[in-house]
């Protein structure tokens, strides 16, 4: 047996280490967890109003705060850029945009932080939802004059809803195709590399089926409707997003910060500006 250590005369023991009990994944990543928590309390907000759990009409999801480009543009209903981004279209599109919005999540919280997290989904949604509106208008605008004229259909049934939370996914995935680039991150170059190819694989595959399924669904006259334009905005905005950003391991804390709210700035003075520009349909 090992013999007792002997302290000289008047010295203390020192006291013993503690040993730090690894985070819990929602202390590590609050925003993300937080983000998925909301959109599944407003899931079950509208199942328990009666809403359809696996299909809900049109009309509900617009009560629920879904987009149209007629309630934006006409109707001037702005919220609902930011309101569509929590609302689903049934159960397995809240699982799917959840399972994306939980893996994107846990990889881009270390490197933005949480306040950049909930900054690049909000701002990234509301971009694919102005692009989306822009898209709606253009497309329906023409049949909703004509109807309006004859008294005929809602609006809901001229221009189609759009919800869900995948344009903010695909501005996160955007944001880490940008953060994941960087020399500053204390991570292998080779490891560096394959994430951000598994995260461009994500965004182009997606993309691609989403356009593909459109198509599919105009051959047959029935099926899915995807909307993509969402899609698209949200993933150019995240670009936009992460451009002038660092990642927050590995840069000083200040340059972190100070580089976080220029990109907030830039995105808000874009979408503003956007948004300025979509006004001018409706007059």
């Amino acid at each position: 047996m090992p013999e007792p250590e002997i302290l000289p005369p008047g010295a203390q023991m020192p006291p013993p280490q503690t040993v730090r009990k690894p985070r819990p994944g929602w202390a590590s990543a609050p925003a993300t967890y937080l983000l998925v928590g909301i959109n599944c309390a407003v899931f079950l907000a509208m199942v328990a109003k009666h809403v359809s759990f696996w299909a809900p009409m049109p009309e509900q999801l617009m009560n629920w705060g879904a987009n149209n480009a007629g309630s934006v543009l006409i109707n001037g209903e702005w919220w609902r850029i930011v309101t569509a981004m929590f609302v689903h279209v049934g159960i397995l599109h809240l699982a799917t945009n959840m399972w994306c919005l939980w893996n994107l999540g846990l990889l881009a919280e270390p490197l933005m932080g949480s306040a950049g997290v909930i900054a690049v989904y909000v701002l990234t949604g509301a971009a694919g939802n102005l692009l989306s509106t822009f898209a709606g208008w253009v497309t329906y605008s023409n049949d909703w004059v004509a109807y309006h004229a004859q008294g005929g259909m809602r609006m809901a049934e001229v221009f189609p809803p759009g919800a869900g939370a995948s344009g903010a996914v695909f501005g996160i995935a955007g944001a880490l195709i940008v953060l994941l680039k960087s020399s500053r991150l204390p991570v292998p170059p080779i490891e560096l590399k394959k994430l951000r190819r598994s995260v461009i694989y994500f965004a182009a595959l997606n993309l691609i089926l989403g356009f593909s399924i459109n198509v599919g669904t105009h051959i047959i006259g029935t099926g899915l409707n995807i909307d993509n334009w969402a899609h698209m905005g949200g993933v150019c905005c995240g670009l936009l997003f992460a451009a002038p950003m660092v990642p927050r391991l590995g840069s000083p804390r200040r340059v972190f910060e100070v580089r976080r709210r220029v990109a907030v700035g830039v995105v808000v003075g874009v979408l503003v500006l956007f948004g300025f520009y979509l006004t001018s349909f409706a007059g």
